[in-house]
């Protein structure tokens, strides 16, 4: 399991690199993006895992990249939007 679990990381660093490269003026800092990907990960992993059981890991891994990929795309602003002051 901790190879899988690495592996989910590893996943979730990949899909956050991959956003930041692509989406560059869309996404919120960089330091955000690259610590939400693995936590979503492995998130997805863990939920993944315990809704399928041991022995599914190529299962647990697709459910870690589609979590990740799906938080990740919660933080995507839409492009042209204006920010309100607080002033205003």
């Amino acid at each position: 399991m901790l190879w899988e679990a690495l592996g989910s990381v590893l996943i979730g660093l990949a899909v956050a690199s991959a956003g930041v490269r692509w989406l560059p003026g869309r996404l919120p800092a960089s330091p955000l993006v690259y610590a939400t990907g693995p936590v979503a990960a492995l998130f997805g992993f863990l939920i993944t895992r315990t809704v399928a059981g041991p022995g599914h890991a190529l299962v647990s891994l697709t459910g870690a990249l589609v979590v990740a990929a799906a938080l990740l795309s919660l933080l995507v602003r839409r492009p042209g939007r204006m920010r309100r002051s607080a002033a205003a």
